[in-house]
């Protein structure tokens, strides 16, 4: 009877995404048009591929954003290496995360656009691609893409499973519950991002016996590649421009934090005039707009993109580029990581500040990143310093006149990365769920033990 009703209500979710297509197709060239979608590749979000299918089995993975597509490429690297004899195709949804991870990945994984999650687009990319196994990231589940996957009789898994309260709650209405609750039944393997995201998914009545736990995959985010050799001449250089001043970073800050980071910055110049704050917003636009304003009140700025030099009066640096935050991470001791301070955030991956050593500091709105942080703080509790932004100012004094206090902060920082980052993808992929008679391609799909076609 349960699966009954979560046909149903299956059905008219697919009629109703069906009958908008039209609004929704407009809706994307709407967005090409405003340049939020890539100009010469749109069209992979109808399913249109772009490039040839190779022949043999297909694995695809999914990430929404640039944090779930970076999550995905340890474990992508280590399935490549396990089973070379098996094609990779990754997507993502946001032009943000496409230009930085096609140069992360390896040279022979297929990447594309995600297709949206309407019935002609997605039955178009099934039939396409054919995938044998699909690996989706934290929270993208969409009704088509899961229940087309299921009828062609494609394994599912989801690494780094998660849902905000708010989805939450609306999953679990009366009149949606069978509907998560069939496209869960779906899954051979769901690897929740934390013990509470586990207990979510329970309630939404996932078979038990398909959840396990494998830790954070952002935590095991550790590979920054090789700097192209003009990139890594102009971080040296920046390098050695910093190398005698003090040097704090704010990372992926939103709209509107920016405030709270001038002001803290404001205060810190009074104490040490040298000092020099490296602002890295969410978006790379955002960072122009934030010099633009600064440069209309008379306050010098070092802009990234135009490879400005940091002249002894100037205290800004905006890093108004994608993909080079964890190369920045690298020139400064200590790390704010925002999106954390303004009411409704969610918070950022504070573990890329902590992998390379630095002070890691955050706001107190980190949503589903809270986990992360309680389990650093569980390891070391100097790993990671939530504050409002009123005592930001505080915090960071603290850190910049006190060298054995920063040191600490820095070393456990690092250390808590490690201990949590040690065997997740190891544990990612080899993971197999509590069920009897798995087939060929759910074993390949939860551990890549014995493989497709042995």
């Amino acid at each position: 009877m349960a699966i009954e009703c979560g046909d149903l209500v299956y059905k008219f979710y697919r009629a109703l995404t069906y009958g908008l297509t039209p609004l929704i197709h407009l809706h994307l060239r709407w967005r090409k048009f405003r340049g939020h979608e890539h100009p010469l590749r749109w069209r992979e979000r109808l399913g249109r591929p772009s490039l040839h299918r190779p022949p043999g089995p297909l694995i695809w993975f999914h990430a929404v954003s640039l944090g779930e597509g970076m999550a995905a490429i340890p474990v992508i690297k280590c399935c490549v290496e396990r089973r070379s004899d098996v094609a990779v195709l990754m997507t993502t949804t946001t032009s943000s995360a496409f230009e930085v991870i096609k140069n992360q990945l390896p040279s022979d994984v297929i990447y594309q656009f995600a297709p949206l999650d309407i019935p002609t687009a997605m039955d178009a990319f099934l039939g396409y691609w054919k995938p044998n196994a699909i690996i989706l990231l934290e929270s993208e589940l969409w009704p088509n893409l899961i229940m087309g996957a299921a009828r062609n009789g494609i394994a599912l898994t989801l690494l780094n499973g998660r849902m905000s309260n708010k989805s939450f709650q609306i999953w679990s209405q009366p009149e949606i519950l069978p509907l998560i609750r069939l496209m869960l039944s779906k899954f051979s393997l769901i690897l929740p991002l934390s013990t509470k995201q586990g207990i979510h998914f329970q309630l939404l009545q996932a078979p038990p016996f398909i959840i396990n736990f494998s830790g954070d995959l952002k935590c095991a985010i550790d590979d920054f590649g090789i700097l192209e050799e003009v990139e890594k001449r102009i971080q040296e250089d920046l390098q050695m421009q910093l190398a005698h001043r003090k040097v704090w970073m704010a990372s992926s800050i939103h709209k509107a934090e920016e405030d709270v980071i001038l002001r803290a910055h404001n205060i810190l110049k009074q104490m040490h005039p040298d000092i020099v704050t490296i602002i890295v917003p969410r978006q790379p636009q955002h960072g122009r707009e934030i010099a633009v304003k600064l440069q209309k009140e008379g306050v010098l700025v070092a802009l990234r993109s135009r490879q400005d030099k940091l002249t002894p009066g100037t205290n800004i640096y905006i890093v108004d580029s994608l993909g080079e935050l964890r190369d920045f991470y690298r020139l400064t001791p200590i790390a704010v990581v925002g999106g954390s301070f303004l009411p409704g955030s969610a918070g950022h991956n504070i573990s890329e500040a902590a992998a390379t050593g630095c002070a890691v500091l955050t706001g107190h709105h980190i949503g589903h990143f809270s986990q992360m942080a309680l389990e650093m703080q569980r390891l070391n509790p100097l790993s990671v310093l939530q504050i409002s932004g009123e005592k930001l100012v505080d915090a960071v004094t603290e850190l910049l006149c006190n060298d054995e206090i920063l040191e600490a902060r820095r070393t456990a920082a690092k250390q808590a990365h490690h201990a949590l980052s040690s065997g997740i993808v190891e544990n990612a992929v080899g993971m197999k769920p509590l069920a009897p008679a798995l087939s060929v391609e759910d074993r390949f799909l939860v551990g890549l033990g014995g493989g497709l076609g042995s």
